[in-house]
């Protein structure tokens, strides 16, 4: 930050002008202390991942002179997170990971009076894409046999996902809704344990990201169905998205760090130079490109300009559904 000039008279203010000019410029923002990374899902999901991978990133490219220290928070669909930010001592050293319940659960519990639009937009660094999965031994190899045994078992079928009234439960609610099914949808603390389940044939069904799944598509165990993006995935090529088997539906997840509210300016920018360093790093890219992650780096307004137009988009989302009034 520059100290600014002004206009001084006399001896004294000439006096001050010159040590001003003597000093230079006043430092920029460096963390003093361990940086509080909260991720607001819990651990072995896509959230997860992508956190610690940050802190390794930032670590072996020495991009701070600080460590992130990554705290899972995952209760009540986030809102551990949300308000543990809200409550933040020190904004300046605590930052956090996001998904979509970053918009949900502000809307179906307005009494953690969270305002989203009071967090420091520091950087989206992808969107994640969704999927359908189900268990190898289902012999279900299409979406048109999935919709077929999913009516024909009604409340047997169960789709488990991360949170309530979260990504996951959006989209299962779209299914049920436009497909005219009866899916029992179960919630779980992240997508790494929705994985596990659906790998263990505990849930029927599940919509986990890529990097949530890839283990057990790798190893044969899952199948994937269908894909909710507008176009098909390079990870699954010969997987069609739901628009070519006759839905209007793509859904992405937003992951995105945000700063406490309350974050100074100098801080803001430190972090978002931060993180877009890191993003640009090939460690970054690969990642991004394995795991069919989506989106450009984004910072400042127009992040925030995204959020206020996620927020309404998901409003209307849990209000058709009948989540919120």
């Amino acid at each position: 930050m520059s100290i600014g000039k002004r206009f001084v008279s006399g001896a004294l203010g000439a006096a001050l002008f010159a040590a001003a000019a003597l000093s230079g410029t006043a430092h920029a923002f460096e963390p003093v202390k361990p940086i509080d990374f909260i991720i607001m899902a819990g651990k072995g999901g896509g959230a997860d991942k992508m956190a610690r991978l940050m802190q390794s990133i930032v670590e072996k490219e020495n991009l701070a002179s600080r460590p992130l220290v990554p705290v899972n928070k995952p209760g009540g669909s986030g809102a551990e997170a949300l308000v543990a930010m809200k409550n933040a001592s020190d904004p300046d050293h605590t930052i956090m990971v996001t998904l979509n319940s970053f918009f949900t659960t502000p809307l179906r519990q307005p009494g953690l009076e969270v305002d989203i639009m009071a967090f420091a937009p520091v950087g989206r660094m992808a969107e994640d894409t969704f999927l359908l999965w189900v268990h190898k031994d289902t012999g279900i190899t299409s979406f048109e046999q999935f919709l077929d045994e999913a009516k024909s078992r009604g409340r047997g079928w169960v789709m488990g996902g991360t949170g309530k009234n979260s990504e996951d439960n959006i989209i299962t609610d779209y299914l049920n809704a436009n497909y005219g099914l009866e899916i029992k949808y179960v919630p779980y603390k992240g997508g790494g344990e929705v994985a596990k389940q659906l790998a263990g044939q505990q849930i029927t069904s599940s919509v986990n990201n890529p990097s949530e799944a890839l283990g057990f598509y790798e190893a044969g165990t899952v199948v994937p169905l269908v894909a909710f993006t507008n176009e098909r995935l390079p990870l699954f090529p010969d997987v069609p998205t739901l628009n070519e088997v006759g839905g209007d539906f793509a859904y992405f997840m937003q992951r995105s760090v945000v700063g406490a509210p309350g974050m100074s300016d100098a801080a803001l920018a430190y972090y978002t130079s931060l993180f877009e360093k890191a993003y640009n790093t090939a460690d970054w890219q690969k990642y991004k490109t394995d795991k069919s992650l989506m989106g450009d780096f984004m910072a400042g307004a127009d992040l925030k300009a995204y959020w206020q137009t996620q927020r309404d988009r998901h409003q209307n989302i849990l209000k058709a559904s009948g989540a919120i009034n």
